[in-house]
């Protein structure tokens, strides 16, 4: 089932890439998130959360708030392996725009959907277009809400922090926490490195 869901990845993925081929298989003991810095033709973050066996992926041109009054767009894009969710390097040109990517924050995340006051299965919620989870991340932690708000390959959502204990209207870590969680360089020294590399 997930190899079929992985189709287009693959399909999208150089050969000549370092991003994972996908054949890492099974779940998590706990759902995992990861938010990943992508420096491409287009400068954004990509969500991705662990839905049976696979990363379900939004481009957030913005990157994610800890603001409840900012409403981020999240476009959908094609479900990734899971071990995507450690991956750092430069993608080459000619796959999902190049560019380098670093793993920008990172942890787990429950899933706080409910539907007449039972959980709601988080595949099924994301059908449905409303999804809400609580990321325990070193960056982002606490509420979160997908929203849909047009359908179609490349449906678009909003990314809403909640109100909770988390929210804070003051802070900006796409700014001002730029650095990996994993190897505690920049986007823009990863790219730098590469090229380095290439010289």
């Amino acid at each position: 089932m997930a190899d079929d869901r992985l189709e287009a990845y693959r399909g999208r993925r150089s050969r000549k890439s370092p991003e994972p081929e996908g054949r890492r298989r099974g779940s998590s003991r706990t759902a995992v998130f990861v938010v990943q810095e992508h420096q491409a033709s287009t400068h954004h973050f990509d969500l991705r959360i662990e839905v049976d066996g696979v990363l379900k992926s939004w481009a957030v041109p913005k990157g994610p708030s800890t603001d409840p009054r900012d409403k981020r767009l999240a476009v959908a894009v094609e479900d990734h392996p899971l071990d995507y969710a450690d991956f750092e390097g430069v993608i080459p040109e000619d796959a999902y725009g190049g560019g380098a990517v670093i793993v920008w924050d990172r942890g787990t995340y429950d899933n706080l959907t409910e539907k007449d006051g039972e959980s709601r299965p988080v595949a099924d919620a994301l059908d449905d277009g409303h999804l809400m989870i609580a990321l325990h991340g070193q960056k982002l932690t606490g509420g979160y809400a997908l929203q849909r708000i047009s359908g179609g390959e490349r449906s678009k959502w909003l990314l809403i922090k909640m109100k909770d204990d988390e929210a804070d209207a003051r802070r900006r870590p796409t700014s001002t926490q730029p650095r990996s969680v994993v190897s505690g360089r920049t986007v823009k020294q990863v790219a730098r490195t590469a090229h380095e590399d290439d010289d």
